[in-house]
């Protein structure tokens, strides 16, 4: 059998372990190919021209033509492994997402009011707008109050005699007495806005300052 002298020089290096050499030999002859070395779970050096299948589960290294790291292969993961670190990859994005989301939410904050004079008037035209309301339901429940008086008098005159007492009389006294009922419910309800309105201004002016001497020390570093 007729030997080739790439053949005995490919041999003699596999055997002594000169996996760089190797490489240079291999792309000597083969052109620029990537090799891929291991060591197997038996401890055995592999050399292969690609990934090697031995070695799915430990980390193997691609070299270049020239015998250097192109880079490390592995280990395969396996499908209860890979949901793991797909779980991982999702929630680092989320969390990135978020971030990200909370600074652009911080940048309009400080566009919207640069300062305490801003906000504070903000916040007064939203109580302002309540109150115009709740003025409007107030005006309401005093008509309601003097349309009640009105209906009460009208039932003097039936006090002797409740047969003869209106059934439209009657409808009016309820649908008044519901109305009024409606109106506190509505001046409450109102009042309660007020004090949402409140706690959001309040817990944007905490968050405010601290944007704000956030802000001032940045610019003080300039």
């Amino acid at each position: 059998m007729v030997v080739s002298l790439q053949d005995t020089v490919v041999g003699l290096l596999l055997m002594t372990g000169c996996v760089q050499a190797f490489a240079q030999v291999v792309a000597q002859i083969s052109g620029p190919t990537g090799i891929y070395t291991c060591v197997d779970a038996s401890g055995r050096r592999l050399t292969a021209d690609r990934p090697i299948k031995e070695c799915v589960d430990r980390a193997q290294r691609e070299l270049g033509p020239s015998g250097t790291v192109r880079r490390t292969i592995g280990p395969s993961l396996t499908a209860e492994e890979r949901a793991i670190e797909e779980d991982k990859a999702r929630k680092a994005a989320e969390e990135r997402s978020r971030a990200n989301e909370e600074r652009r939410r911080e940048r309009a904050l400080l566009a919207r009011y640069p300062d305490r004079a801003a906000h504070d008037k903000e916040r007064q035209s939203a109580l302002s707008q309540v109150d115009l309301v709740i003025r409007s339901a107030d005006v309401r429940t005093t008509e309601l109050v003097s349309e009640r008086k009105r209906l009460e008098g009208e039932t003097e005159f039936y006090r002797k005699d409740p047969a003869a007492y209106p059934l439209v009389l009657k409808r009016q006294l309820e649908e008044n007495e519901n109305n009024q009922a409606a109106q506190k419910r509505f001046i409450a309800n109102q009042n309660e806005e007020k004090k949402r309105i409140h706690l959001r201004f309040d817990d944007e002016l905490d968050q405010l300052r601290r944007l704000w001497g956030l802000q001032g020390r940045t610019a003080g570093t300039k």
